[in-house]
This record gives structure tokens, sequence and C-alpha cells, in this order.
């Protein structure tokens, strides 16, 4: 099957450094655990793969997190259709950062509302846990986003959160559609 641009996903990874954006990405993309922590300045990753019976081409940008790349982050969000947010559990200031993220990704769009899933990472590390689920749904649902918990390490909700956001996507460019549709008729 040839790729074709309505199967196509540009999902990026925004979150404090630290906070496992690239372990859940090699866990989805690879299967595997990436156990040591290099700081990511920017990779990207290709995963064929069929959601909800439907092949998806997902190209993930995994972006650095590290406040000197700052400066990077609009450049990654125009690139990006759909918007994976993740925070470590572990890690309170990542956790605080996620709003503050949603609030530009719709700044920069220029949008009320994009596919944004919440990763809340590294629930393996239950015993140094600073911020509790419902913490995070509640953050979730105040801005208006998805959540999910996530474990790389134990490869749990790894790919709910990957495929919860691509559903997003969909729905958002079948709503697009329909609005086009009806402008035709109108005309």
């Amino acid at each position: 099957m040839s790729k074709n641009a309505d199967f196509e996903y540009s999902l990026v990874l925004l979150g404090s450094g630290g906070t496992g954006k690239s372990s859940i990405t090699v866990q989805l993309c690879y299967n595997r655990f990436v156990s040591n922590y290099d700081s990511t300045i920017e990779d990207i990753h290709r995963k064929q793969c069929e959601i909800d019976e439907e092949v998806a081409f997902l190209e993930i940008l995994d972006t650095a997190g590290q406040e000197d790349y700052a400066t990077m982050r609009p450049s990654y969000i125009r690139s990006g259709e759909g918007f994976l947010l993740v925070y470590s559990v572990t890690d309170r200031e990542s956790f605080d950062l996620i709003k503050i993220l949603r609030d530009e990704i719709l700044m920069v769009k220029d949008s009320t509302k994009e596919p944004i899933v919440i990763a809340a990472n590294k629930i393996d590390l239950e015993t140094s846990r600073k911020v509790s689920t419902d913490e995070g749904k509640e953050l979730a649902e105040s801005i208006g986003c998805q959540y999910v918990e996530t474990s790389a390490k134990l490869d749990v909700g790894v790919q709910d959160a990957f495929y919860d956001l691509v559903r997003l996507m969909r729905s958002k460019r079948s709503l697009r559609k329909k609005k086009k549709k009806k402008k035709c008729v109108i005309m």
C-alpha cells in the first residue's frame, strides 16, 4: 500500500527534559525500553500501524525538553498536527509546564482547540510519585485534553496515548472536511 496524505499523521512530543518522551517513542516504535537518559535535541521516528482497522503512518517528532531549546518550540508546534504533552509523575515542575505548553500550542496555531493528549509518564515509579492521578485528570479536563497514564518501562498506556492522539487528529480532519463540503454547497 502506498502512502496517502489522508493516512499520514504528524505528532509532536513536548515536555520537560527527563520526562521520558524519547522512552515512550522508542517503546511505541521499536518495542524496547531505553534506560539510559541522553538528552534529545530533535529526533524523528516513523511508524506504520493500524488504528481502528485503518492504516496510519505516524511521523513522530521527539523534541528537546531542556529550557535551552525552548526557543525552538514554536517551529516544532507549527510542524505538528497533534501533540503529546508528557510529564513525569515524579516531577511536579514537569506537570506544571503542561498548561503552559498547551497555551503555547493554541497561540502558535491561532486556535481554540487542537488534538492534544497528556501523558503522565513513569507510573512504574509509584513510590516516588509527586503528582496524583486525580491531579492529572483534573488538569486535563480543565484544559480540554485527553489524559493517559504511561510507563515506557512496563509498556503501559504507551500505545493508548499515541493512538488516542491519532483518533483526535482524525476527528479534527473529519470536521474540517465537513465544513469544506458545507461551504461548497452554500456557494
